[in-house]
């Protein structure tokens, strides 16, 4: 038996004008982990960036015909809500790498650290400690 967490069974999808510097903007900003990139130049036909200590998301180039993409996504269009031990330093890895901030640091009603940003293609990331309510059953 493995130590490592599950693999995601839910991949939150996005589409990038400039895939790979976004590629390079979520790594170097957030932390996540490239796990894959296929594709040749400037364009991403497929990726998989890992959150440690799990879950992850996929993206690729954006397509110049809607009929040429059948997961046709706008870029800018995505957002998501990811848990981090440490939103304070993740605050300013992500502000030092230059996200726009949406929502400063800020603590929530329901007993969370959160702040909110933008990447360079207009993607809202939240970021807190919320970890969601248990499962119910």
């Amino acid at each position: 038996m493995s130590d490592s967490p599950p693999a995601p069974q839910v991949w939150p999808t996005l589409r990038a004008r400039d895939a790979r510097g976004l590629i390079r903007f979520l790594v170097d900003a957030f932390g996540f982990e490239e796990t894959v990139v296929y594709g040749d130049g400037d364009t991403v036909d497929h990726a998989e960036l890992s959150w440690p200590p799990g879950g992850g998301i996929m993206l690729g180039s954006a397509r110049a015909g809607e009929n040429e993409d059948p997961w046709a996504l706008s870029p800018g269009s995505f957002g998501a809500y990811v848990v981090t031990d440490d939103p304070d330093g993740l605050f300013l890895r992500a502000t030092a790498a230059g996200a726009e901030v949406l929502h400063g640091l800020h603590e929530t009603d329901y007993g969370s650290r959160d702040f909110a940003v933008r990447d360079p293609e207009g993607n809202r990331w939240s970021f807190g400690t919320y970890r969601g309510s248990p499962r119910k059953g």
